[in-house]
């Protein structure tokens, strides 16, 4: 793996300690159980983990999750967690985006992520390895903001996109092959310069 630029490596630490960012999580996690069945036999994949606040908020629900992050120092945040941890979890620090990864990513009954998408130079070819790596039937619940005017990070974390329009980004789940497919306003992110609002992906293989 050639060596990629973590950009949280400053603060990864301290990540959990900003409070309205841990409760728009819990708010993307709610909407997830309650648009997706889960059961004990699942396997997901939590695109984007971080330091695992959405992973925790499902890992009761559900047999194993695979976390996938490139961040090293976000990810050692979430290793630091597994002792009881109310599944199994595997934490890999890939870009499935670029890598080869199949063999890493296998039997995947549904595929969650929070905030990671608008990191992602192309939208459509991440939709489409989702859909490939699905399981018959299985579901997606993606969180990400909706479109702003590039406020939103004050800081270089490689971002591809300020947001993206609800309407489009539906369209393109949908052109990819995702069926039942909802998409609604679940949260909204308040900071000091404005408020930006987040949405809910949901659908099926």
């Amino acid at each position: 793996m050639s060596k990629k630029k973590d950009y949280f490596a400053h603060k990864a630490h301290v990540y959990e300690n900003n409070e309205k960012r841990v409760t728009n999580v819990q708010n993307i996690a709610d909407g997830i159980l309650k648009e997706i069945s889960h059961t004990k036999d699942m396997h997901i994949l939590d695109f984007g983990s971080g330091t695992g606040l959405l992973t925790q908020e499902i890992a009761p629900y559900v047999k194993a999750i695979t976390a996938v992050d490139m961040s090293t120092s976000m990810n050692k945040v979430l290793r630091d967690k597994t002792d009881g941890f109310p599944c199994e979890l595997e934490v890999l620090e890939l870009d499935i985006t670029k890598e080869e990864y199949t063999h890493k990513l296998q039997n995947i009954d549904s595929i969650i992520s929070s905030m990671t998408i608008h990191h992602i130079q192309n939208t459509e070819d991440l939709l489409q390895k989702f859909y490939d790596l699905l399981n018959e039937n299985g579901t997606i619940g993606l969180a990400d903001l909706e479109t702003e005017d590039g406020s939103f990070h004050k800081e270089d974390t490689g971002v591809f996109h300020f947001g993206f329009d609800k309407e489009e980004f539906l369209n393109i789940a949908k052109k990819v092959g995702f069926k039942d497919l909802k998409i609604e306003t679940i949260s909204v992110s308040s900071k000091p310069y404005g408020e930006y609002p987040i949405f809910l992906l949901t659908g099926r293989k």
